[in-house]
């Protein structure tokens, strides 16, 4: 819901006046902020990290079912080789480091958190969304230390499975923060 506020607010403030107590007139002070072309490779960070995630429950989900090789008719891959889970962390680490280059690629270009209210927001939604993948990044880290600590399976397959969903919702929702501050205006 934080986000449907912040978009609301995004899309009302770019049509508002703002008073100057100089002159008492009424200014537009609503700027473009042009995106950082790293912002691309940034999301498809994203994107992989997505595809690893994906990957990860799965691993996980298969695990879960050896436990019932001994059932007739169930047939389970032993082979897991990569851990999918630790991969994702270290993508969407990257994605955050990503996300600070941004930052600083920005304000070497002039765009402060107090520049305007448009650089106020972009820094506002994508450094909310960095806050929600930490956390994200915080689940997967949990779901690895459940593998380490040996608890048991389908308690692992659970925690790797409702993280991935979570993963999954802050790389679309980065896709629809990414095409609102570049498509409206």
């Amino acid at each position: 819901m934080i986000f449907v506020s912040f978009s609301s607010a995004y899309v009302v403030r770019q049509g508002l006046p703002t008073l100057d107590p100089r002159t008492n007139a009424l200014l537009h002070d609503w700027f473009p902020v042009p995106l950082p072309r790293l912002l691309l490779i940034n999301t498809a960070v994203l994107l992989i990290s997505g595809f690893t995630m994906e990957l990860a429950r799965r691993q996980a989900a298969r695990k879960a079912l050896a436990q019932f090789s001994s059932i007739p008719g169930v047939v389970v891959d032993g082979k897991d080789e990569i851990s999918w889970l630790a991969l994702t962390v270290v993508l969407g680490l990257s994605f955050l480091a990503g996300q600070w280059m941004v930052w600083r690629e920005l304000a070497a270009s002039g765009f402060y958190v107090a520049s305007s209210p448009s650089s106020s927001f972009v820094y506002l939604l994508t450094g909310m969304h960095g806050v929600h993948l930490f956390g994200g990044v915080v689940a997967l880290l949990t779901a690895g230390v459940a593998s380490l600590w040996r608890w048991r399976i389908d308690s692992q397959a659970i925690a790797v499975d409702v993280t991935g969903w979570y993963w999954h919702f802050m790389t679309v929702l980065w896709i629809y923060i990414l095409c609102l501050l570049e498509f409206v205006h």
